[in-house]
């Protein structure tokens, strides 16, 4: 049976496995200088919206700026308890600082731009222009 190909699918499936080549550094100490939050992104007829996965984030150090078409979202996952770092047997989660940036189409209209954070989600609402969004069109049926 013949599968359909999906470029974007594909594409994605190989920066997966290209961020956990890089991921998976032999370097490691047990503590990152750095990581990347999960983001998914998904649109709608207001708008496109970014979730991103910021457990142990506190919103307040959560940096988001919009510059020249870009989204520029910085922060930083601190390490509790620093002072006890002989204690821990193991550490997994990622901390220290993140940048990520994403190049926004122009249809969003920069001025109604907002941010809620629950439960160690972070969504940025990117709401469109009213020109850019869909409107339905009534079809008159002639007499």
């Amino acid at each position: 049976m013949p599968t359909r190909w999906e470029p974007f699918r594909d594409l994605a499936r190989f920066q997966d496995e290209m961020n956990r080549l890089f991921d998976d550094r032999g370097y490691r100490t047990g503590e990152s200088v750095g990581w990347t939050p999960p983001c998914d992104i998904f649109e709608d007829e207001e708008g496109l919206a970014l979730r991103f996965d910021l457990a142990g984030v506190d919103p307040k150090d959560v940096d988001i700026r919009f510059e020249n078409g870009v989204l520029t979202l910085r922060g930083e996952r601190k390490l509790e308890h620093e002072d006890k770092r002989d204690n821990y047997h193991r550490i997994e989660l990622a901390y220290g600082t993140f940048t990520r940036s994403f190049s926004l189409p122009g249809t969003v209209d920069a001025e109604k731009i907002r941010a809620d954070a629950k439960n160690g989600l972070l969504t940025v609402h990117l709401p469109k222009r009213a020109e850019a969004r869909p409107r339905a069109i009534q079809v008159k049926v002639g007499a």
